[in-house]
């Protein structure tokens, strides 16, 4: 993954100071660190990737966008199917190439397609392979789109996938627009 920073300064290991470290060690050596094969959260001098170094900028809000992250990524109950199509629906809606890259391998090993992919790259939502996951890719769509989340979709999402999940599905996307928005302010591909 080829990344950029036209407007932030990057921060190595060493020009950290001691909040910013512990920051930086709560990123790299919590459950992101299993993903270090699939999705790398720094660079090879050792500095934060993707919306990662911005969090330095202010740790201690830059810790709890991290622990947000990393609670919507392995601690809710949304199949890791939808979590992943519904990242790359926001990555894809908000222009995030970051984002898209590192996610799309984790998506696959999530059983989500090229097929699938070409579909969200298209402005859709893959097919669910159950009632519980068409139901959150379709909410997962309205949301990422912007469209009217009306009553008949509300109960439609709740009856299929319960109050929890659409829950963590409105967390999820609204963390991963977040990210786009820093990433595109600070000018990180």
């Amino acid at each position: 993954m080829v990344e950029r920073h036209r407007r932030l300064g990057r921060l190595l290991p060493g020009d950290l100071d001691a909040h910013q470290a512990n920051l930086y060690q709560m990123i790299v050596g919590g459950p992101r660190a299993n993903d270090q094969p699939v999705s790398s959260t720094v660079d090879a001098e050792g500095s934060l990737a993707g919306p990662f170094g911005a969090m330095l900028l202010s740790p201690a809000l830059g810790v709890h966008m991290q622990a947000l992250g990393a609670a919507i990524r392995y601690e809710s109950s949304l199949p890791p199917r939808v979590r992943e199509a519904a990242i790359l629906m926001v990555a894809d809606r908000e222009k995030s190439s970051f984002e898209w890259s590192a996610h799309h391998p984790i998506a696959i090993s999530a059983g989500l397609t090229p097929a699938d992919l070409s579909t969200i790259r298209a402005g859709g939502a893959p097919a669910g392979a159950s009632p519980l996951e068409n139901a959150l890719l379709v909410a997962a769509t309205a949301l990422v789109q912007r469209e009217e989340f009306d009553d008949a979709a509300y109960a439609d999402a709740v009856a299929c996938a319960g109050e929890r999940s659409l829950f963590e599905l409105c967390a999820l996307v609204g963390y991963y627009r977040m990210l786009a928005l820093t990433m595109r302010v600070f000018g990180i591909e």
